[in-house]
């Protein structure tokens, strides 16, 4: 049974710093595309950033590059959301998912080609 559970999340001020975790169980991480997505409410789900399977690349949305960054465990089996300087429009929840085992070297950027999700963890940045 696959599962992916995120952790990490919580309630903090502008300027702070969150690491999310995601603990991946009945996969191996590094034989996947890994992303993160976050949703508002409200509004749909979009990609931040990932980290593809084997060399483990790493690629960004546009507003996430220069203050987020993905890694891999690969002893921990874990993916990782490091979140800094973080504003009131990060508040969101923060999704971990995996794409089918792939040897692609690429990270998959439209959640369409994820299979599988954790339930979420809730980033509130308040001003």
């Amino acid at each position: 049974q696959v599962q992916l559970v995120e952790s990490g999340g919580g309630l903090v001020q502008t300027g702070d710093s969150l690491r999310l975790s995601c603990a991946a169980s009945g996969i191996t991480t590094s034989r996947h595309s890994m992303g993160w997505f976050r949703q508002t409410l409200g509004k749909e789900r979009e990609f931040v950033g990932g980290i593809s399977a084997g060399v483990g690349k790493t690629t960004y949305a546009g507003s996430a590059k220069d203050r987020f960054t993905v890694s891999r465990d690969n002893a921990k089996n874990t993916v990782y959301l490091q979140m800094n300087n973080l504003k009131p429009h990060d508040t969101a929840t923060y999704y971990c998912a995996a794409d089918q085992a792939t040897f692609s070297l690429f990270v998959r950027r439209a959640d369409s080609e994820y299979v599988h999700w954790g339930a979420g963890t809730q980033d509130t940045v308040s001003t």
